[in-house]
């Protein structure tokens, strides 16, 4: 279920054998949808560049509660949050662990965000004590693969030729690509509790826009000047400790360099240079 304002995006589900609906989550109107689901993966999120907090909270808050009460009967729930929830701390390369202090995010255009999501863990917590529905909330890191994330974007600016922002000098993440997103995605469910589980949801290794963006130039021959790249604005570092879902999840399939040079053999495949 989503808005479906995209035409081409509903068609893409659908294509892949997938039952749609199109709704509005801050409505709480369902129409017709059914209330039997066995499991439950609450993606969606408020992304807007206003400063409409009742905005947000009406959908990525209040939208959880009528979801999950709608669907209160699954065996269990996957309510995804973000790791722009911590509260940010004075050393760029703490890693942030599931218990560590929450507060306002760093999301570059996206004022509400932060904010919202911490509302969305708990109104997600309360429902799983009230419905007796097992969940659990994933914190994501930096997510990617051809159908988008912060890596796609950087990539998509260096093959166009347009400036690229990634950043101060040693910012870091646990990029995870979305193959291992969607192999995990089971185990997570298998994980959600009452009270409600709460996991970190990033790849083992700890890599930075200056890393993935230098191998892109390897790969493909394009000239990055990361010097400049870095002098403006872009993402502070966001390093999650993963101990928790490698205790649930296990290890991560797809290196970070497999995963990147996968990408671009994807979106851009007469890329890779010959000689490679």
């Amino acid at each position: 279920i989503a808005r479906f304002t995209d035409a081409a995006s509903r068609e893409r589900v659908e294509a892949a054998g997938a039952a749609t609906r199109s709704i509005d989550l801050a409505s709480g109107d369902f129409g017709d949808l059914p209330d039997d689901f066995d499991y439950v993966i609450h993606l969606a999120t408020y992304r807007g560049n206003s400063s409409d907090f009742d905005a947000a909270l009406r959908t990525d808050a209040e939208g959880t509660a009528l979801l999950l009460h709608h669907c209160r009967k699954a065996r269990a729930a996957l309510v995804m949050s973000a790791g722009a929830v911590y509260r940010v701390h004075d050393d760029p390369l703490h890693a942030y662990a599931e218990d560590d202090p929450l507060g306002e995010g760093m999301v570059p255009g996206t004022p509400t965000y932060s904010f919202a999501k911490i509302a969305q863990e708990a109104v997600a917590r309360s429902c799983a004590r009230l419905f007796d529905l097992p969940v659990v909330i994933t914190r994501m890191n930096s997510a990617y693969g051809p159908n988008g994330g912060l890596v796609v974007r950087h990539l998509d600016a260096i093959m166009n030729d347009r400036p690229l922002s990634i950043g101060p000098p040693g910012t870091k993440f646990n990029p995870i690509h979305h193959r291992d997103i969607n192999s995990q995605t089971e185990k997570m469910l298998a994980a959600a509790g009452v009270p409600a589980t709460i996991v970190n949801w990033g790849g083992d290794e700890v890599v930075g826009p200056e890393d993935w963006c230098a191998y892109f130039g390897e790969l493909t021959g394009k000239e990055v000047d990361l010097e400049a790249a870095t002098s403006g604005g872009g993402y502070p570092s966001a390093i999650c400790d993963i101990t928790k879902r490698r205790s649930i999840t296990g290890p991560c399939d797809i290196s970070w360099r497999d995963g990147m040079r996968q990408l671009v053999e994807v979106c851009y495949p007469d890329a890779i240079r010959s000689a490679d």
